[in-house]
């Protein structure tokens, strides 16, 4: 799944979900990998391109996609 987190408001409410959960949950841009839980990790990112989600283990990846569906990104 990728996201677009183009908003501090995106980026705040997005590590507030996540971190919700005990899952291993990354995210992706380029060839960085921080953790989704880390609001300064999301933020080291270029937030301007979609990021990869990437799930670890995660009994509740389907319950956290949902969750995060309304930051999907349109197109990647």
């Amino acid at each position: 799944m990728h996201v677009d987190l183009n908003s501090i408001k995106k980026i705040n409410d997005f590590v507030n979900i996540v971190s919700k959960y005990d899952d291993n949950i990354d995210l992706v841009s380029g060839r960085y990998v921080v953790n989704a839980k880390s609001i300064l990790g999301v933020f080291s990112l270029d937030l301007s391109k979609p990021l990869k989600v990437e799930f670890y283990g995660s009994k509740s990846e389907e319950q956290i996609k949902q969750m995060l569906s309304k930051f999907e990104a349109v197109s990647c």
